[in-house]
């Protein structure tokens, strides 16, 4: 949500172009130019504090240059159409008309290798949409007295921010409920994609001490993708995904007091579990093929059981896709995504902060309303309706653990 976000430090991100070609190679002798910064990756964080900030750009050459050299230089957005075009991923370019530079020319002077500063200036934030990724790309356009570095000549200043959203703690046995959406919502899927942020608080003691988080499936439970901890003969603060296409348990043992994007993917083909986009060992190979239409949080069934098998902590950030997402969008998508993304159906970032009502943020249709849930009693197995309204309304936090950098 807008009013929660800042833009604050982060790592600089972990992407690589190609490496230079035959033309950009050192050759004895020859000095050239290129935007510091770019030596490994042409790909920088610009961390900016508030709404807005500045990049300290500068130019430099390999040498100390023997008379003044003068590079031309100028914000270009249509860049980062290519950008992801060569890299498959999916930035959005900073408007023109909110980044300007001090400066279009830099001087390095006679005896030295680097120019002075010229800031990039980010000057508003209103155009960001929450869940994008943003790019300004900086670009040498022409020099005087040396040549350009082709690999180094653009950098990609990529936006970061930091998110502080509300998040729901569903450590209380009595929220534990189902959502069933009508025939007409119903989502026949073939291909898919099922996502759930988790904040483990306390997994229990040992192996066979079940915290069940979660389910999707369908309306009467069937083909279901459903999440439990600590599975009897398993070991302990490992993750078993019940599947369609076959069961799945983590080599990844969970800590606790750790954020975790869990990430369920059938390509058609097979079942993987991700785990902050790092694949588990095993696959399921059989048929997983379901219908989403109802969602479980926790343990639903009657005696006892919600209170037994409940998982401790917080969640944030379901989706549904119907389609097989790439790595790279998970690990991209770990604060949040586009709502308007490809292929995304369903999407609850629980980050409403009061009630309880559970928005679907892509507008299609999917809000969970938790006064009108249901439960399965587990003596007759009929379904019975409850009201979850009070115990919802009471589970949300906000605090630096909801903290968030993409």
């Amino acid at each position: 949500m807008k009013k929660y976000i800042n833009i604050a430090i982060m790592a600089a991100a972990a992407l690589t172009m190609a490496a230079c070609t035959e033309g950009d190679k050192f050759e004895a002798g020859r000095e050239v130019l290129l935007i510091s910064g770019t030596a490994s990756s042409p790909v920088v964080s610009f961390a900016v504090e508030g709404e807005t900030g500045s990049y300290p750009l500068s130019v430099s050459a390999t040498g100390k240059v023997s008379q003044d050299v003068k590079a031309t230089v100028k914000v270009d957005p249509s860049l980062v159409e290519a950008y992801n075009a060569s890299h498959k991923s999916n930035y959005f370019a900073v408007p023109a008309e909110a980044v300007s530079l001090d400066e279009d020319v830099v001087v390095i002077r006679k005896g030295e290798a680097s120019s002075s500063v010229n800031n990039v200036n980010l000057l508003s934030s209103d155009f960001f949409v929450d869940g994008r990724l943003y790019m300004i790309p900086v670009t040498i356009t022409s020099s005087e007295g040396m040549d350009v570095l082709e690999a180094s000549r653009t950098i990609y200043l990529r936006i970061s921010r930091v998110i502080r959203p509300y998040t729901l703690d569903i450590s209380d046995s009595n929220l534990s409920s189902n959502f069933i959406f009508t025939d007409e919502q119903a989502i026949p899927l073939s291909q898919y994609t099922y996502e759930i942020k988790v904040y483990p608080t306390n997994l229990k003691n040992k192996a066979g001490d079940i915290c069940r988080l979660c389910a999707w499936e369908g309306a009467n439970e069937e083909k279901a993708n459903m999440l439990r901890f600590n599975e009897n003969g398993y070991a302990h603060r490992t993750l078993q995904l019940v599947s369609p296409a076959g069961n799945i348990v983590s080599n990844t043992t969970f800590e606790e007091n750790n954020w975790y994007m869990l990430s369920l993917v059938y390509d058609g083909a097979s079942m993987k579990m991700y785990v902050n986009g790092v694949p588990e060992e095993k696959v399921g190979t059989g048929d997983g093929t379901t219908t989403f239409q109802r969602f479980e949080l926790g343990m639903s069934w009657g005696g006892g059981y919600p209170a037994s098998q409940l998982f401790n902590g917080r969640i944030a950030e379901v989706r549904v896709w119907d389609r097989a997402i790439s790595v790279n969008e998970m690990k991209l998508g770990f604060c949040g995504v586009d709502t308007s993304s490809e292929g995304l159906r369903a999407y609850w970032k629980f980050n409403e902060g009061e009630g309880y009502i559970f928005h679907d943020a892509t507008g299609n249709g999917y809000d969970m309303d938790w006064s009108k849930t249901k439960r399965d009693s587990r003596e007759n197995g009929v379904l019975v309706d409850f009201d979850k309204s009070e115990v919802a309304s009471r589970r949300w936090v906000l605090d630096d653990i909801n903290k968030c950098s993409n």
